[in-house]
C-alpha cells in the first residue's frame, strides 16, 4: 500500500530544510505555517481567503469538533474537508493540549481523559482509541495520538510519569490506527518537558514505531524562549532526517525563523489570527497595533511590501476606523493580512534555503523585526482558538 503521506527533502542550508510534504489532498511546501481552524473555520476567513493568503494546510481540533457538531455528523456529511469547504490538507491535533488548557474541566487516568464539556457540562471520555477513531471519522490527512501536555515548570518525577503515560497511550493509538482504512497518516508526538534525558528517551521510543512524521510537543507552555529553542533543537537533531518535523503551538515570527534554523518544518499557532482580532498586525518592521490614536489620519498601508487586500486597498486610518466602529470587516482584513505575512515569511525562508542564503535571510529578519517579538507584549499568545 502506498503511504498516504510522504516527505521529500529538497534542500538544506545548515540545519534549515526545504521539503515537500505530499498528502491525499495536496502537497505542502515546507517550512510551512498552518492556520488554526479549531472548529472547522479559520476565524473570519473563508477557505478562499486562506488560499489567497498563501495557506497550504490547516489545523483543526479533535476535542472541539467531537463536542460540536460531533464527528459522526461530520462523517455523515462527507468528512471535514467537504464540511468546511476546504480542499487542501487538514491536520488535527489530538485533544492533548486541552489536557493542559482545560485542566480544571478534566480528570486524567490510565484509560484516558474525562472532560466536562465546556458547552453543556456533560462528561466525555477521550481515550487513545476513541481519539484516533474520531480523527478517522473526520477524514483528515494527518492525525495525532492522545498525549499529556504538562505545564511549565514540572518536576522530573512528574515529567517522567507523564511521558510514560503518553508512550503507553501511543502504543494503543498505533494499534487502533492500524485497523483503519490506511488513507491517512498518524504522526508521533515527542514529549519529555525540558529534560534532555527524557527528550532523548522519548525520541527513541516514538521513532521505534517508524511513523511518517513526528511532532514536538510540550513547549510554548511557559518556559523562557531560550529553553524552548534549545529543546526544539535537541529534539529535531535526534529525529529522522527523512520525516517532517512539526513544532506544536509556536508562532511568533522571530520564533518561526529561529526554529527553521534548527531544522523544523511545520508550525501552528493562533497568534496571527487571534491577535488580528485584537488589532495587532504583523509587518516586516515588527508588530503594529492599529487601534492606536496615531493612526487616525495615517494614509499609509499597514505594510507597503505586503500584497494582501488590506494593504493594497486600504489605509491605516480606514482600518483603525473599522476597529473603532466594531465593523466585522476589520477582523477579516487584519486576519488576512497577518496570515499573508506569515505565509510570505516562510515562503521567503524556503527560497533562501534553496538558494543557500538562509543565514542572511535570518539575520535580516532579526534586524528588522527587533527583539519585541521574542518575549512579548502580544495581546494574547495562547495556543488554541477556543
Amino acid at each position: 500500500m502506498t503511504a498516504p503521506v510522504s516527505f521529500e527533502l529538497l534542500a538544506r542550508d545548515g540545519a534549515a530544510r526545504a521539503g515537500r510534504l505530499a498528502t491525499p489532498h495536496g502537497t505542502v511546501e515546507t517550512p510551512a505555517f498552518m492556520p488554526v481552524a479549531t472548529v472547522g473555520s479559520v476565524k473570519s476567513l473563508s477557505p478562499a481567503d486562506v488560499r489567497v493568503s498563501g495557506g497550504q494546510i490547516v489545523l483543526a481540533n479533535t476535542y472541539h469538533l467531537s463536542l460540536r457538531p460531533g464527528h459522526e455528523v461530520i462523517r455523515e456529511l462527507g468528512g471535514l474537508h467537504r464540511f468546511m469547504g476546504w480542499d487542501g490538507p487538514v491536520l488535527t491535533d489530538s485533544g492533548g493540549f486541552q489536557v493542559f488548557s482545560l485542566s480544571k474541566l478534566r480528570r486524567l487516568g490510565e484509560e484516558g481523559v474525562e472532560f466536562r464539556s465546556h458547552i453543556d457540562g456533560s462528561l466525555r471520555l477521550l481515550t487513545p482509541e476513541s481519539c484516533v477513531e474520531i480523527q478517522h471519522a473526520l477524514g483528515v490527512d494527518i492525525l495525532h495520538p492522545l498525549d499529556e501536555c504538562l505545564p511549565y515548570p514540572a518536576t522530573e518525577t512528574d515529567t517522567e510519569r507523564s511521558l510514560g503515560l503518553t508512550l503507553r497511550w501511543l502504543a494503543r493509538a498505533v494499534a487502533t490506527h492500524a485497523k483503519g482504512d490506511g488513507g491517512r497518516a498518524l504522526f508521533g508526538i515527542v514529549q519529555g518537558g525540558t529534560s534532555s534525558v527524557l527528550r532523548r528517551s522519548a525520541v527513541e521510543a516514538v521513532c521505534a514505531y517508524d511513523l511518517p512524521g513526528y511532532s514536538i510537543g510540550g513547549l510554548a507552555v511557559g518556559e523562557d524562549i531560550g529553553r524552548l529553542y534549545d529543546v526544539a533543537e535537541l529534539t529535531a537533531t535526534l529525529l529522522p532526517s527523512d520525516r517532517p518535523r512539526y513544532l506544536m503551538g509556536v508562532g511568533k515570527p522571530r520564533d518561526l525563523v529561529e526554529a527553521v534554523a534548527r531544522g523544523i518544518d511545520l508550525f501552528d499557532c493562533v497568534l496571527p489570527t487571534r491577535n488580528a482580532r485584537n488589532g495587532q498586525a504583523f509587518t516586516a518592521d515588527g508588530p503594529l497595533t492599529i487601534t492606536h490614536a496615531r493612526y487616525a489620519r495615517d494614509p499609509a498601508p499597514l505594510d507597503a511590501d505586503c500584497p494582501c487586500e488590506a494593504c493594497r486597498l486600504f489605509s491605516r486610518a480606514y482600518l483603525r476606523h473599522l476597529f473603532a466602529s466594531r465593523e466585522l470587516l476589520a477582523y477579516r482584513l487584519l486576519t488576512l493580512h497577518n496570515l499573508t505575512f506569515y505565509h510570505g515569511l516562510l515562503t521567503g525562508a524556503r527560497r533562501a534555503i534553496s538558494e543557500g542564503r538562509f543565514s542572511s535571510f535570518r539575520s535580516r529578519l532579526l534586524e528588522r523585526y527587533g527583539v519585541e517579538s521574542v518575549g512579548g507584549s502580544d495581546p494574547i499568545s495562547t495556543a488554541t482558538e477556543a
